[in-house]
């Protein structure tokens, strides 16, 4: 009897030791990413640095804070992403100039990368600490960032240094626009005419012909789109468009070109986000992004 409850004990004893090891080795992670990030801190003077109030492991600082009152869930924010490998350096995310990451408060405790979606609740918390126009830098520990996995070309147990930037804007239309008349501005495009849809536009040819463009033509066209900063995203040569309602082509188009070019017609349309893709995108494209498009009119048809 004595020698089976010896080994009894033995092997409670046994299972005692790997659940306390197993528990070991998660303590380690946040352990490990703990001195790292305290040692990042230090070694970068970022003296502003706090630890989050629920000490889930994170650090944070205001770097700038924006104007009226702090946000709250159920406001719209439009922003941007940064992150960095804490270790190498390398940048994994950068919101591209010409798009950003709007969304309500309340859905910000997420971030996608290379089309994949990860919660990352720190953004939330920061968020609701900030104003529009403000800057946050957080200091992500892996385990709150992209795990032991990792994500892409995000090694396992990077730790992240994550900036977001808020804009003072307070719809997505009135970003559109403040960031396309700037972009007029910078390109010194004096010739554009702001449409009543909100399509900015230059006409360096009418065009001729017995058909002028209306909303239910189909015209063929050759065309160059581009982002604002420059990069091409589609071209097509004596490509036939649909203009009529419900037809899916992007109400930039059929907004703006009816009424305004025939035949043989050039035209250059800067059109904001809601006329173009929307907050979701398609494809490659980004949601929110403003796109400049050069088309010439080949012919039209009634």
């Amino acid at each position: 009897m004595l020698k089976k409850l010896s080994g009894y004990i033995l092997a409670f004893a046994g299972l005692t030791l790997i659940f306390t090891s197993c528990k070991k080795d998660y303590e380690s992670i946040q352990s490990v990413d703990s001195k790292k990030i305290t040692d990042y801190i230090a070694a970068n003077n970022l003296t502003g640095m706090v630890e989050d109030s629920a000490k889930t492991g994170y650090y944070y600082q205001i770097v700038t804070q924006g104007t009226g009152d702090l946000l709250k869930n159920t406001d719209s924010v439009l922003y941007d992403g940064l992150a960095k490998g804490m270790e190498n350096g390398v940048t994994y995310l950068s919101t591209p100039s010409y798009a950003n990451l709007g969304t309500f408060v309340g859905y910000t405790g997420s971030l996608a990368y290379q089309s994949v979606g990860y919660s990352i609740p720190a953004i939330h918390d920061v968020m609701l600490k900030m104003r529009r126009g403000a800057v946050a830098r957080i200091l992500l520990p892996s385990y709150l960032a992209f795990g032991k996995n990792g994500a892409g070309d995000v090694p396992s147990n990077e730790n992240i240094d994550l900036t977001i930037t808020t804009y003072p804007d307070v719809s997505q239309t009135v970003l559109d626009d403040r960031l396309i008349q700037a972009f007029i501005t910078s390109k010194g495009l004096t010739d554009m005419k702001k449409d009543p849809s909100g399509v900015w536009y230059s006409i360096s040819a009418a065009g001729s012909g017995t058909y002028p463009i209306t909303v239910n033509s189909t015209i063929v066209a050759s065309y160059t789109g581009r982002y604002t900063d420059g990069t091409v995203f589609d071209s097509g040569t004596d490509a036939t468009f649909d203009l009529s309602p419900g037809s899916g082509i992007i109400e930039g188009w059929s907004k703006t070109l009816p009424g305004k070019l025939q035949k043989d017609g050039k035209i250059r349309m800067l059109i904001p986000s809601r006329l173009a893709y929307g907050t979701s995108g398609t494809g490659t494209l980004p949601g929110n992004a403003i796109l400049d498009f050069d088309v010439q009119i080949t012919s039209v048809t009634p």
